[in-house]
């Protein structure tokens, strides 16, 4: 089951009959498979991953947040989680261990409209202490992929 799902992981596009081919197993098997980790919230959905780089107008920012909050009796962090990663804006959510509790990762159209998410929606729950964030500049690896085919050099190497 993992290599099914470690080639889909790296390719969403790949066929049940690829898949099958490639990992040696009956077409009907990895069919199954497949149907099951979907059925099973294993395999949440499928992606494309895209370099909003090289988009023309491209109004997509993304912003790292890192959150200091206060958890709640009984649940933790949880609840907590579960108020922010309700937000539109929240890309996605993780809670992290050292200096913050969560990594919020936002998008927005544009620096103002992330500014005024932690502003007005983020930084005014009562559980949140406090908030750092970071706005990305550029991608270089993004879920595992490179984002710039990399150049080889024209020239021969010199050696001294």
């Amino acid at each position: 089951m993992n290599e099914i799902l470690h080639m889909l992981e790296q390719d969403g596009r790949l066929t049940i009959e690829q898949l099958a081919e490639r990992s040696g197993r009956p077409v009907e098997e990895v069919r199954q498979m497949v149907a099951e980790a979907e059925a099973g919230g294993i395999i949440r959905k499928y992606k494309a991953v895209i370099n909003w780089d090289h988009v023309d107008n491209n109004l997509i920012t993304y912003a790292f947040i890192e959150v200091k909050v206060t958890p709640q009796r009984e649940f933790g962090f949880d609840t907590v989680a579960e108020r922010i990663m309700r937000f539109p804006e929240v890309h996605a959510l993780y809670l992290l261990s050292g200096s913050y509790d969560l990594h919020v990762v936002v998008r927005g159209k544009d620096l103002r409209e992330i500014a005024n998410f932690v502003t007005t929606k983020l930084a005014t729950l009562d559980s949140v202490l406090s908030t750092t964030t970071h706005f990305m500049l550029k991608g270089y690896k993004v879920d595992g992929d490179i984002m710039e085919d990399i150049e080889t050099p024209n020239r021969l190497p010199a050696s001294m």
